[in-house]
């Protein structure tokens, strides 16, 4: 397909590099269809756009809070979806309110982790108190 539009795109090694993740961990979310890269070049390479990057990087914040491929995939077109300014989808679901669920879903998830974080620390100063 090659370079996409103008853009300044990346290759897989550079998008790792910048997002911490795994080359492996890039290509799984290629091939499950979560992330996809924008272009390949005429050799078949993976080629990433900043927006592509924003996405990733959208996703690897979801990952330490549990969230599944699925519900990371939902949250992905959702943010699309308005970004493209549309405001419901094919059924009538406000976009804004499945929005506003994973917000929900996210602090929900933060204050647990906060929680066992804080049961971390509890357990370390015991330890170190032996």
């Amino acid at each position: 397909m090659g370079t996409p539009g103008t853009s300044t795109t990346m290759h897989i090694g550079a998008v790792a590099e910048r997002t911490g993740l795994s080359l492996r961990t890039l290509r799984h979310w290629d091939e499950v269809g979560l992330v996809r890269p924008s272009g390949r070049t005429d050799g078949g390479f993976r080629l990433y756009t900043d927006s592509d990057v924003d996405r990733i990087l959208l996703v690897r914040r979801m990952k330490p809070l549990g969230f599944s491929l699925d519900e990371m995939g939902d949250l992905l077109d959702v943010v699309h979806r308005l970004a493209a300014g549309e405001a419901t989808d094919p059924d009538g679901t406000d976009l804004r309110a499945r929005l506003d669920e994973f917000t929900t879903t996210a602090r929900a998830r933060r204050a647990d982790l906060a929680r066992k974080l804080d049961m971390a620390d509890e357990l370390i100063t015991l330890l170190g108190a032996i």
